[in-house]
């Protein structure tokens, strides 16, 4: 039980380093990370913040895994919806916290985009080694995957590939231009999972969260 708790502790701990990596992509002002774009974009136009939009994603992509998987549903996975909201609240905190932060000189907007990418990177690594959840976005990923027989990591960068097509549509559609989204995001999109490995490999904690799996 203690050892479940621990667990649970460090999964959500990940899920809230992740909404402030997600944060200083963002205010680098160089485009945000894959995941985020489309909320983003949407947040621009629509009176509703990125951490609601972001919500709103993730309820779909919990609907989406029940339709997908039907039966094969573990019910315990509805908890991802109350990872969304503790995420998304996060994001839209993370945001308003950094609200005097506008870097505007390039390397400022560098640093900022490099640091959101290894935090972002390190709350993934923490959020997955527990094995308890899936987050939505990962989630829904993982239910095409299943339904589709296509290996993980092929769906989610046609996944993550998509929802940055919609949101350089909707870009223009709406601002004839592209608004929220550039180089950070292609950036994020290629340096945080390398990070991820990095942090897998060599640093100690991910080895001591996951050691914990081993005592259930």
């Amino acid at each position: 039980m203690k050892s479940w708790c621990y667990r649970y502790a460090y999964f959500l701990f990940g899920v809230i380093l992740n909404s402030f990596g997600i944060a200083l992509i963002t205010k680098a002002a160089l485009g945000t990370s894959p995941i985020s774009s489309l909320p983003y974009v949407l947040s621009f136009e629509f009176p509703i913040t990125l951490g609601g939009f972001t919500f709103i994603m993730n309820t779909l992509f919990v609907l989406g895994q029940i339709l997908l998987l039907r039966r094969n549903f573990q019910w315990i996975q509805l908890l991802q919806m109350g990872v969304n909201l503790i995420f998304s609240s996060c994001i839209d905190i993370s945001m308003n916290l950094m609200s005097w932060f506008e870097p505007t000189i390039w390397w400022e907007q560098l640093l900022s985009l490099l640091l959101g990418c290894t935090v972002l990177a390190l709350g993934i690594s923490i959020e997955v080694a527990p094995n308890v959840l899936v987050v939505p976005g990962e989630g829904i990923v993982k239910a095409i995957s299943t339904v589709s027989h296509k290996r993980f990591g092929s769906v989610k960068i046609a996944f993550d590939v998509t929802l940055v097509a919609i949101a350089v549509s909707l870009s223009f559609l709406f601002f004839s231009q592209l608004k929220g989204l550039g180089v950070g995001t292609i950036v994020s999109a290629l340096l945080v999972g390398k990070i991820v490995n990095l942090f897998n490999r060599h640093l100690p904690l991910i080895s001591h969260i996951s050691a914990l799996c081993c005592q259930n």
